[in-house]
């Protein structure tokens, strides 16, 4: 019942939305026929809101449903959210305008809506844990078209030899009253939401720890599931420490790095096309989606659940994952030992490791030596004349490791590759 009550105030707010968008678009701006629509728009959230507090709230259709459950796995969710970020950007003058924007936002939280009647769907949004998470999803959307709209205005003003939107607002404004007055309103409106909020949901506390029972599934706090979904792929030296690190440094070198003295001080992607693209690929795809995934899809042992599966904890998946050297060898020779390094020591030890990872080791060797000149030599020869040999270098190895994060996970979910080089003697693998 408490959930169709607030399913009900759910829609009544999304009818307040979208009725005070349509009085803006009429008196305001004198677009009566928009108007129209989402006044329309209105009305039919104004409906919907009664219905969810009666308690039969309409929902999503069970062939709906089997479908984004089917279609939730590691090789459709990573394919897709690159496609829907290939898509965006491509026809990004066409999704930038507000009343597309606003209909993709509209499109989303009717979704949502419907969404939440499968009680699959609302035990993981319904979490306290992941109540923000949902409201920093529609937030990071928000911003990130807020950003590529102004982006979009400046490449067209700058292209018809006009500057850029923010050179024209340069007017000063003092401290005191007009920024401390804003911060004061934004601090009483945020205090209201999260005394509502602390009122309408328990705080997320669980029962003392023990070592008896752990819960199952484990996670990590939002800001670090990313780190543990790349625990899946790498040992903990290299996901917790050593590309964390590179992330750190890769962000402090770049203004070293850097050769282009456009975009400075205003939005714009024509212009930075290339530092754009690397950024919201790493950010939006390597980052914000494995948080995603991580909180919304991710159930007991660690396995794969669509948003609309139940949970099922002897849920099992038969994973024969093999490392390079166990497909190489054992693919030539059915009778080569790969454990033949044990009982060796010194020298023989170490020869004996180097035999068995040798193809490994020259994948691995190949990617970070013999990429970088080739890289020099075509693609990137502009940008290499323009940076030189030692900052390309650099930038040229970032951005392979970056790139060893989705070919290290293709490899796993395609070929089952576990490692490219497993030395466990030495608890040294990559």
């Amino acid at each position: 019942m408490n959930t169709a009550i607030g399913l009900g105030f759910y829609y009544l707010l999304l009818s307040l939305m979208n009725g005070v968008a349509a009085l803006y678009l009429w008196l305001k701006l004198d677009r009566v026929k928009d108007a129209i629509v989402w006044l329309a728009v209105s009305g039919v959230f104004l409906i919907l809101s009664p219905m969810a507090m009666s308690g039969s709230p309409p929902g999503l259709p069970d062939w709906f449903t089997n479908v984004v459950n089917w279609l939730s796995n590691p090789i459709s969710y990573s394919l897709g959210t690159t496609l829907i970020l290939v898509v965006l950007y491509v026809w990004r003058r066409f999704f930038v305008k507000p009343p597309v924007a606003w209909a993709v936002l509209n499109l989303s939280l009717v979704l949502m809506g419907l969404s939440i009647t499968n009680p699959e769907f609302q035990k993981i949004v319904g979490k306290p844990d992941n109540v923000p998470i949902v409201a920093m999803v529609f937030l990071l959307g928000y911003f990130t078209w807020l950003a590529t709209y102004k982006a979009v205005q400046n490449d067209d003003r700058l292209r018809e030899g006009k500057g850029p939107l923010e050179a024209e607002d340069s007017e000063k404004v003092l401290v005191w009253p007009d920024l401390v007055y804003t911060e004061l309103i934004c601090m009483v409106a945020l205090t209201v939401v999260l005394t509502v909020w602390s009122v309408g949901l328990a705080a997320p506390l669980e029962e003392p720890s023990s070592t008896v029972k752990t819960p199952n599934p484990s996670k990590a706090p939002w800001y670090f599931l990313g780190l543990q979904e790349m625990l899946v792929y790498y040992d903990p030296w290299m996901a917790g420490v050593v590309l964390p690190s590179l992330v750190v440094f890769g962000l402090m070198a770049i203004p070293f790095m850097d050769y282009n003295k456009k975009g400075n001080g205003y939005y714009t992607i024509e212009e930075r096309q290339f530092s754009y693209l690397i950024f919201q690929f790493g950010f939006l795809e390597m980052w914000v989606t494995l948080i995603i995934l991580g909180t919304f899809l991710r159930g007991p042992n660690w396995n794969f659940f669509g948003p609309y599966e139940p949970w099922d904890s002897h849920k099992v998946e038969a994973l024969a994952n093999k490392n390079i050297s166990e497909m190489f060898w054992l693919g030539l020779n059915k009778g080569y030992v790969l454990s033949e390094a044990k009982g060796l020591t010194g020298i023989p030890l170490l020869l004996a490791i180097a035999k068995r990872e040798m193809p490994g080791i020259l994948l691995v060797l190949g990617y970070f030596i013999a990429l970088p000149p080739l890289m020099a030599t075509t693609l990137f020869r502009k940008m290499f004349l323009k940076m030189g040999f030692l900052r390309f270098m650099m930038m040229a190895n970032l951005l392979l490791f970056m790139a060893s994060l989705p070919i290290k996970m293709v490899c796993r979910w395609v070929a089952n590759i576990k490692y490219f080089i497993a030395i466990p003697e030495f608890f040294l693998n990559f």
